[in-house]
């Protein structure tokens, strides 16, 4: 069940939000807020999973109340519900998980909440305690849904960072394995003379390199930006190797 909240200025936009989100059998309707101050008091006082917010309300504004959330530990999913489209970059650049414009189909609407329904249940996974398991060179486990699912080390191409998530590009998909993790557990799981961070947002395997250009590796079709930062720490480790073998 996610729990949620309403907040709107607007008394007939808060009952549309109301009924929309009594007919969706997994939200647990928490409160009914006509300012952000609301909100934030329900908020201190209870779990709330999941916020509808207005942008243009008196007083705190729904994204000056978005950027008020950065402190939290456990900060809900945030839904913008507006009526002007031209806060939509805005919203996106505060993370939110959804913009809706309203007036709101209930299909767009039904849309908006699966998806949040889809980042709960994987918050709830990688919530959930994972038994230890033993280190190896050649393989390594991620939760994948409700899965563990085993990396081959030597099928890793590279590894891309999305804030909360890596995406694992492997040899012989196309799709990659996208879990929970940072940069930085993943890296401790990978061997440190056969894979390089070469951008705050990419970690490369050096034998699946195709050539280097500038600022840029290839690797197969794939292009990965490599920083001044750390451009020389991946020459050095390119060159140790040559003089190994």
């Amino acid at each position: 069940m996610i729990r949620c909240l309403a907040v709107d200025d607007e008394l007939l936009s808060l009952e549309l939000l109301e009924d929309n989100i009594r007919r969706i059998p997994f939200l647990q309707l928490a409160g009914l807020c006509s300012s952000a101050y609301e909100a934030m008091e329900i908020m201190h006082k209870e779990q709330i999973d999941l916020v509808f917010l207005d942008i243009q309300m008196g007083g705190i504004s729904g994204t000056q109340f978005v950027q008020g959330l950065s402190g939290m530990a456990s900060k809900p999913m945030i839904i913008f519900v507006t009526a002007y489209k031209k806060y939509a970059l805005e919203g996106f650049e505060l993370d939110v998980l959804d913009y809706l414009v309203k007036p709101v189909a209930f299909e767009r609407f039904l849309k908006a909440v699966n998806k949040a329904a889809a980042v709960h249940a994987l918050q709830q996974t990688q919530a959930a305690p994972v038994p230890a398991l033993p280190v190896a060179s050649d393989y390594f486990f991620v939760n994948v849904g409700y899965d563990l699912m085993r990396i081959e080390v030597d099928q890793v191409c590279y590894i891309e960072g999305l804030k909360d998530y890596i995406k694992i590009f492997v040899t012989g998909s196309d799709t990659p394995v996208i879990t929970r993790l940072s940069m930085k557990a993943i890296a401790e799981r990978l061997p440190a003379a056969r894979f390089n961070r070469v951008h705050k947002s990419f970690i490369i395997a050096i034998d699946k390199i195709s050539s280097i250009r500038k600022n840029r590796i290839y690797i197969g079709q794939h292009i990965i930006p490599v920083s001044d930062s750390h451009r020389t720490e991946l020459f050095t480790l390119i060159e140790s190797r040559n003089l190994k073998g």
